[in-house]
């Protein structure tokens, strides 16, 4: 061989295995922005979570903004959250506080409740046709009428019954709202009615003879794979543990569950009712479910115990591009959906203490700043003191304007039931006066102390900047949050 060229007859298949490995270096690295933990349905090509939920550690490989993402967690923290969980198509794009803290979910235990009864009814055990009449449902005197029990439990789940008995899980705001007995006939007018939501309970153990937390593990949590859930976890609340044992005979059903549990929920509504390879409710129900039956405000509706929205009605402070809903508990915790987007939000509050509780104002915010985030555009201003225009009032100013019983007028965007629009209104004794049509009247106080203005209303209390923007006052929360914009009424 000695001063010969060497011929390498292997050269061309050498170049190939090259290349082929190049090119598989290429494709691991490119599936590298779905992370090992998350599996991939064969069939739709959509990302599950396994059995534990992993956090993707880097943002920016999902078009999210790192720098926003700390904005969104910083004026969280401010609110009060206690836990937040992102999860955009499947992957969970940031979450911070204590995910796997079981919380109360005070009434996101409806839309729990509503995804238990669509597949019932998709099995033939609950129809929602029958009346209360056929199924044999009552409650403590006063009893129900027979006009009452012409409800349907397609009624009761829209919050539409008419049935405007005293009822367990209601807080002072919903005791004053709540109408006057056999105001409405069943199914003309909508009340958000925790009777409505108790009886449905009583209704489901009844017609398919199980336990609402047993069935919801068997159905929901088991395939699911939830990692905290527990059926010991929740209790049925009940009028004796209230210490008014005629208050009803319908019983509260509490559950307690953890955020990350609460995503795979949302993502399970998000996917039409499909778990990987399993269909577990029906997209019929889960679309059924989640449409609007009744118009709360300017955008807003609610579904089966689902509350929905686009544009402005989903929360303040937020522009929806599309139909979107959302689970709501008092306090703040939620479970939002936006399908268009391809998001599920679980915002949750420490509830079993006192603390700050998150209002539907906030939860806009919080969901701007979101939604920015992930790099949405046409979401709406930016719904903070330091970027309004106009002129903020001292105490001299304020105490002048509103002592001149003046009126003030603004979309009603659910937060009342009653019409589309919502007045104020502030006498100079110190009366305010929230309404929203012949249906709904609200008394309560203000007083200006410093630059602030304080009120007192339906249980609660605290108080705004106000800034003076053309005709019209613009309110801000002590965190700088907009509440509203509300335009002066010609007298």
């Amino acid at each position: 061989m000695s001063g010969r060229k060497f011929r390498d007859d292997n050269k061309p298949a050498r170049i190939f295995v090259l290349l082929l490995a190049i090119l598989t270096s290429a494709l691991l690295i490119a599936c590298q922005t779905t992370p090992q933990w998350a599996q991939y349905d064969g069939d739709s090509g959509q990302v599950y979570p396994e059995e534990n939920w992993q956090k993707n550690d880097t943002p920016g490989r999902l078009g999210w903004s790192s720098k926003k993402l700390a904005e969104a967690r910083a004026y969280s923290e401010a609110i009060g959250s206690a836990a937040v969980m992102i999860v955009d198509d499947g992957i969970v794009a940031a979450a911070w506080g204590d995910v796997t803290r079981k919380f109360k979910c005070h009434s996101m235990r409806k839309s729990l409740l509503s995804a238990l009864i669509g597949i019932h009814v998709d099995r033939g055990n609950i129809e929602l046709a029958r009346t209360l009449a056929d199924i044999d449902i009552d409650d403590d005197e006063p009893a129900l009428t027979l006009a009452e029990k012409q409800a349907t439990v397609g009624d009761l789940i829209k919050a539409r019954s008419g049935i405007y008995h005293s009822a367990l899980g209601e807080n002072q705001m919903m005791r004053d709202m709540r109408p006057a007995r056999h105001s409405h006939v069943p199914g003309t007018f909508w009340y958000y009615n925790n009777w409505d939501f108790n009886a449905l309970g009583t209704i489901f153990k009844q017609e398919t003879q199980t336990s609402i937390f047993t069935e919801f593990y068997r159905r929901l949590a088991k395939p699911l794979q939830m990692e905290d859930f527990k059926v010991g976890d929740c209790r049925y609340e009940t009028s004796d543990d209230v210490g008014k044992p005629f208050l009803s005979r319908h019983n509260c059903y509490n559950f307690r569950m953890s955020a990350r549990d609460l995503a795979r929920f949302g993502l399970l509504f998000l996917r039409e009712g499909r778990w990987r390879d399993q269909q577990i409710i029906s997209k019929q129900w889960v679309r059924e479910s989640t449409a609007s039956y009744s118009q709360r405000g300017i955008d807003s509706g609610y579904g089966y115990m689902w509350w929905t929205g686009v544009n402005g009605g989903l929360f303040q402070n937020v522009v929806i591009k599309k139909h979107s809903y959302y689970a709501s508990g008092m306090g703040g915790h939620k479970i939002i959906v936006l399908p268009y987007r391809k998001l599920v939000i679980v915002h949750r509050v420490n509830t079993d203490g006192p603390g700050k509780q998150a209002q539907p104002y906030q939860i806009g915010r919080l969901l701007w700043h979101i939604l920015d985030a992930a790099g949405e555009t046409g979401i709406g201003p930016v719904p903070t003191i330091e970027a309004a225009t106009g002129v903020r009032l001292n105490q001299s100013d304020m105490r002048k304007l509103f002592s001149a019983n003046n009126k003030w007028i603004c979309p009603n965007t659910g937060i009342f039931p009653g019409g589309e629009s919502l007045v104020i209104a502030c006498s100079a004794d110190g009366t305010l006066t929230f309404s929203t049509g012949e249906n709904g009247r609200y008394s309560g106080n203000w007083w200006i102390s410093g630059d602030k203005f304080y009120f007192k209303i339906l249980g609660m209390k605290g108080y705004f900047h106000i800034i003076l923007e053309g005709d019209g006052i613009k309110f801000f929360a002590s965190t700088g949050t907009l509440f509203g914009r509300f335009d002066v009424v010609d007298h």
